[in-house]
Parts: C-alpha cells; sequence; structure tokens
C-alpha cells in the first residue's frame, strides 16, 4: 500500500476519491438540501452528484436548481472548480501560494496531470493557468451576469451568482445549470449561448495548447504537432458537427424546427460545442433524431484537447490513431505529421487509451442494459456521456436503479482520471525485461 501511496500517478485516483467523498458529506448535510424531492436517497443523491461535480461530468439524479440549497449549489462550485483544475495540481499551486517549496514527487504529480514536458517548468505553468482560468471564468462570468440582470430581471445578487456559475460550469466542462431545463430556456439567445461556447472550447483545448499560444507561438510554422493536431481538430469537429448537427435537425419540429433563424444557427452550434465535452444542451436530447444521437455519441467520445477540462478519448489521441491507420494502409513504416515522425511508444498509447475507452463503454453498457428496461440507443448514450464525462443525456439518468447509478459513477470516475492512469496505478509493479524474445507474426486480418 506504501508502495502505491509513493508512485505520483498512483495518488491521482486515491486523491480524487477522497475529495469526492468529503463533497459527498458536505451534501449530505441537512443544509445542503432543500427536501424538494423526498422520495430521492439523501445518501445516492449527495455520492453521485459529487462524483460527476469532482469528473466534472454534469449527469444528475436530481434538480440543481430546486434540490440543493445555494450552500448545496455552492459546495457543487468548489467541487467543479476541484475537479476541472486537478486535485494535486490544486495543493500545488497552494503551497506555491504561501511560498513553500515544492517536492519532487509533488512536481511529478503536478506533471503527470498538466502534461507539462518540462519538469522545471510547472511551478510556473501551475501559476500561469491558475491566471488562465480566473480570467476565463471571469470574463465569462461578467457577460453572463450582465444578460442575466438586464435581460431576464433577475436581482443583481442572483444574476451575479448565476453568472459566475455557469462561467465556472462552462469553462470546466462540467454541464451544471441552475435551471430545471438546463440551457434550452435561452436557446435563443446569443449573449447566453456564446460566451459559454467560448468557455467550453478555452477549457477543452487543453492547459499546454493555451499556454503555447501565450509564450507566442501564434505563426503557424511554430506550432508543435501537438498544438497543430489539437487546433486544427477542433475546428475541423466543430465545423462538421454544427454541419450534420444543422442537417438532422433544422426542420425537426421537437427541436430546432420551432425555432427562429438565430435560434437554429446558436442550437447547431451549442449540438457541436456542447458534446465535447460540456454536457449543456439546448435542446431535449430525449427528442433528437437517432443520427444526431450517433454523431453526438462519436463527438463525446472523441472529446477534447489533452490535459484540460474536456473529457473523452482526446482529440489527439483520435487523430493519431487515425494517421497511423492512413499510414498503415500507404504501407509506411513511420507515421509523419507536419514534418515530424510520432514515436511507437504515443502510436500505443493512443490505441491504448482508444481500446481501453471502448472497453469501458462497452461494459458499461451491458451492465445498464442487464439492470434496466431502456433501449439500447438510450443506454449507449448515456455510458458514452458518461465515460466521456460529458453530462448528456436523454432524460433516463433521473430513473434508474441504484445499481445503474454505481455504473455510471464508474464510468465517470475513470474517464475523468483517464483509462493509462488506471493502467498504471493498478500495475503495482514493473519489471523491464533485460533480454528479447524471438518475434513471431500473426495473421492479421
Amino acid at each position: 500500500m506504501r508502495r502505491a501511496l509513493s508512485h505520483p500517478v498512483r495518488s491521482v485516483p486515491l486523491a480524487f476519491l477522497a475529495v469526492i467523498i468529503l463533497g459527498a458529506s458536505l451534501l449530505m448535510l441537512p443544509l445542503a438540501r432543500t427536501g424538494s424531492e423526498p422520495s430521492s436517497d439523501p445518501l445516492m443523491a449527495a455520492l453521485f452528484t459529487s462524483v460527476s461535480a469532482v469528473c466534472v461530468t454534469g449527469l444528475i439524479t436530481v434538480d440543481t436548481a430546486t434540490y440543493w440549497t445555494p450552500f448545496g449549489q455552492t459546495v457543487i462550485l468548489g467541487l467543479i472548480q476541484v475537479g476541472g483544475f486537478g486535485i494535486m495540481t490544486l495543493a500545488t499551486l497552494l503551497a506555491l501560494l504561501v511560498r513553500k517549496s515544492i517536492g519532487l514527487r509533488g512536481q511529478l504529480v503536478a506533471q503527470s496531470e498538466t502534461h507539462t514536458l518540462n519538469l522545471g517548468d510547472v511551478s510556473a505553468v501551475l501559476l500561469r493557468v491558475a491566471r488562465l482560468m480566473v480570467g476565463i471564468e471571469a470574463a465569462t462570468a461578467v457577460v453572463l451576469t450582465g444578460r442575466f440582470w438586464l435581460a431576464y430581471d433577475q436581482n443583481p445578487g442572483t444574476a451575479l451568482w448565476h453568472g459566475v456559475f455557469h462561467a465556472v460550469s462552462s469553462f470546466n466542462n462540467a454541464g451544471f445549470a441552475l435551471y430545471s431545463d438546463n440551457l434550452i430556456g435561452f436557446a435563443e439567445d446569443p449573449w447566453i449561448i456564446v460566451p459559454i461556447c467560448l468557455a467550453i472550447i478555452a477549457g477543452g483545448l487543453g492547459f499546454p495548447v493555451i499556454i503555447q499560444l501565450l509564450r507566442g507561438n501564434v505563426k503557424v510554422r511554430n506550432w508543435s504537432v501537438h498544438l497543430r493536431l489539437t487546433i486544427y481538430g477542433t475546428v475541423l469537429l466543430l465545423v462538421l458537427g454544427i454541419t450534420l448537427f444543422a442537417a438532422f435537425e433544422w426542420n425537426r419540429d421537437e427541436t430546432l424546427g420551432g425555432l427562429s433563424l438565430t435560434g437554429k444557427l446558436l442550437g447547431s452550434l451549442a449540438g457541436s460545442v456542447f458534446p465535447r465535452t460540456a454536457g449543456f444542451n439546448s435542446i431535449d436530447y430525449g427528442a433528437a433524431a437517432p443520427e444526431t444521437l450517433m454523431v453526438t455519441n462519436i463527438l463525446m467520445f472523441i472529446g477534447g484537447g489533452s490535459a484540460g477540462t474536456a473529457g473523452g478519448i482526446k482529440i489527439t489521441t483520435f487523430l493519431v490513431l487515425g494517421f497511423s491507420i492512413w499510414n498503415e494502409i500507404r504501407g509506411r513504416d513511420e507515421v509523419t505529421i507536419a514534418h515530424r515522425s510520432i514515436s511507437a511508444s504515443s502510436q500505443r498509447q493512443a490505441l491504448s487509451v482508444a481500446l481501453l475507452g471502448v472497453a469501458a463503454v462497452v461494459a458499461g453498457t451491458l451492465a445498464l442494459l442487464m439492470v434496466t428496461d431502456y433501449s439500447l440507443e438510450k443506454v449507449l448514450f448515456e455510458s458514452i456521456s458518461a465515460f466521456a464525462t460529458v453530462g448528456m443525456s436523454t432524460g433516463i439518468t433521473y430513473n434508474l436503479p441504484p445499481s445503474a447509478e454505481w455504473v455510471l459513477m464508474a464510468l465517470m470516475f475513470l474517464g475523468r482520471i483517464g483509462t493509462v492512469t488506471v493502467a498504471s496505478a493498478l500495475a503495482l509493479s514493473s519489471r523491464p525485461r533485460l533480454y528479447s524474445l524471438p518475434e513471431e507474426r500473426p495473421i492479421i486480418g
């Protein structure tokens, strides 16, 4: 046990578990609940909400707007912020703020969460990331607060609270909202939808990408491969998502059909941005077309950028796999992107992340099918949403039995801390082989 705790990567799941338990304990307090849903199990509601908030997912079994008191909502907001920034990175930042030195183990843990390539940059990176988070969240909160106050007749205090909550929830890709219908009531308001989409995209790019841009790498020729993959991949998925969502839902009365032109455009934008991987919704996904749900499944599973607040297997994983397959088809031994060779270890890691993600979704889907009576389409959507820490639902989360809630909590936890991290944490020993075995070539395909 001591050996497992001493490894930085293995400390990450334990830290997340500790915060989840703390959050659930706070949400169990009577002052955190309004008692509006007496039929709900307080323990399961608190635990599920804590897991969803720390894992920045957004799936809920009780109405955030009515079930939780302002104290409970504040706890949820704190869990979202801590979960989005990372437990160990936050602890390291706090140590910096009180002018304490950071040990090597602390820097290694922070490096594993932020994907900082240079160990000497960890402290500076954390401070810059913290300032970046606060800056983007504050800017988003100002716009949202002004809109809530001026356009929706909310008093200044309520408008400020709603603005801050949704700004933090959007940048951290959490998807929690203080409205019972999520953002459906604002589907045609660009001053609500657009700022939230921009905050989601910023958080989903990943800290390494934003930091490289802030360092002055604005010229494309100076971009690293990771930066190119993330930026180009984000733009590609954004355009494809908008196009396909509009094509499938534009004239569908249950979703975009009854909206104005502005509402349809905003709905298409939200339909592309929210699944990667914020979990807000401006339409009823329970009424969406099957092809829309399939496209949304793909967007959710891919997710956003690495080392950010988004979930999924990540854009870089998806694109590295795509380039690997393309080069294999062309008969090339070496995978190259932007005149750079992609290492074999990166290709193996991408394959491992993708396959472990598929395995987790398949296992979760089978488990949910065994304990519920919902269709494969709805259960698969729920499983991918949980694993990719998206938080979207076709409306079945409220009615799931406790056994199904445990399945979703496991998927959210696995998706947040990462499949590779889980594999590393479970591997209690690593023994390098000092010799090579004879090579074999089994028949493939």
